[in-house]
């Protein structure tokens, strides 16, 4: 199917169903599907996302829809267009074509200013430094009183946000998933994969084989599929860790290792684990810690002890990493 095709069904869907939710005031594209060439094809490891400005509705999420996963959030309201082109997420998106159904017309008004002074230098260092306290947030929102998985995420994501820092100064899509196949692009680009390697240490990957990832990535195949058909409303993430949700997760994590990029693939690898995990300890279940653990002790993030180390290294590199930014933009 074609990226374009897939963006009509998901117009489909708000138009069907997406506008019959309690007050909803429109919906927009973001994520890869958005930013992708309209005539390429969507790769069967991808989702196509939409976020629905409406009050806050249950049971969304990823499901499939006419051949499509879609991955459907939503958010209470949209600012002003200088909140959105100070937010790295929101003017990613509004600055491309990205409104779905706009009944009152003001996301067609954002859309025109923010595609309009998206490329202005100060509106990218608004960005990055929306993206810079972000990371600080989740570093130092590490509560050690948390869950296993709650710890490990404040932790992850922290890290993790520091590749979209430079994603953000280069105007390149600020992706979840491949976060960190992006900005090793964008800096072989400029000639700077020696802050790349730096990014991957910071994580704790960098020397990891891709042996050592295959194996962490076979366990993570078995939680997963344990726990993909168990039900947790309760959970927010709870639609990631599903049968349709499986090609995402784990098919797109092996395409990354058999392409060599073995470490750029960690990142979300951790990740769903973690989800794996909370997801079970929300249906009041257990198990599978063992391999969690013992891919968190291979990237030096085993103990409590052992994040907070980890996390003032990624605080101690900001100043590196804005730096490397500024010379991106």
């Amino acid at each position: 199917m074609r990226i374009e095709q897939a963006r009509q069904i998901a117009r489909q869907w708000v138009q069907e169903e997406g506008a019959a939710l309690p007050g909803f005031e429109g919906a927009f594209l973001t994520g890869s599907a958005l930013w992708a060439d309209p005539g390429a094809e969507l790769a069967p490891t991808s989702d196509v996302d939409v976020v629905v400005v409406a009050d806050q509705p249950a049971g969304l999420g990823k499901f499939a829809y006419k051949g499509v996963l879609l991955e459907v959030s939503s958010i209470p309201e949209l600012g002003s267009a200088h909140d959105v082109l100070s937010d790295y997420h929101l003017a990613g998106s509004f600055h491309l074509p990205c409104v779905l159904a706009d009944p009152s017309g003001r996301l067609t008004e954002l859309q025109r200013v923010v595609s309009r002074d998206f490329a202005e230098r100060p509106w990218i260092l608004a960005r990055c430094t929306n993206a810079m306290d972000r990371v600080r947030g989740f570093i130092n929102g590490i509560d050690e009183r948390a869950s296993l998985p709650d710890q490990v995420n404040s932790w992850l994501f922290g890290t993790g946000v520091t590749t979209h820092v430079l994603l953000v100064a280069g105007l390149r899509n600020p992706t979840i998933r491949r976060r960190y196949v992006a900005v090793r692009d964008l800096l072989a680009e400029h000639g700077r994969l020696d802050f790349h390697e730096s990014l991957l240490d910071l994580l704790g990957c960098a020397d990891l084989s891709a042996a050592r990832v295959g194996r962490h990535l076979a366990r993570l195949e078995k939680v997963f599929d344990a726990t993909a058909a168990v039900r947790a409303p309760s959970y927010r993430f709870d639609s990631d860790i599903t049968p349709s949700a499986r090609p995402i997760a784990i098919d797109g994590t092996r395409d990354l290792i058999l392409r060599g990029l073995h470490r750029e693939a960690v990142f979300w690898l951790v990740a769903t684990y973690a989800r794996c995990l909370a997801k079970r300890s929300a249906a009041g279940m257990s198990g599978f810690e063992d391999g969690f653990r013992e891919l968190l002790a291979d990237l030096g993030a085993e103990t409590r002890k052992d994040r907070r180390r980890r996390g003032d290294l990624v605080l101690a590199a900001l100043p590196e990493v804005w730096q490397t930014a500024m010379a991106l933009c």
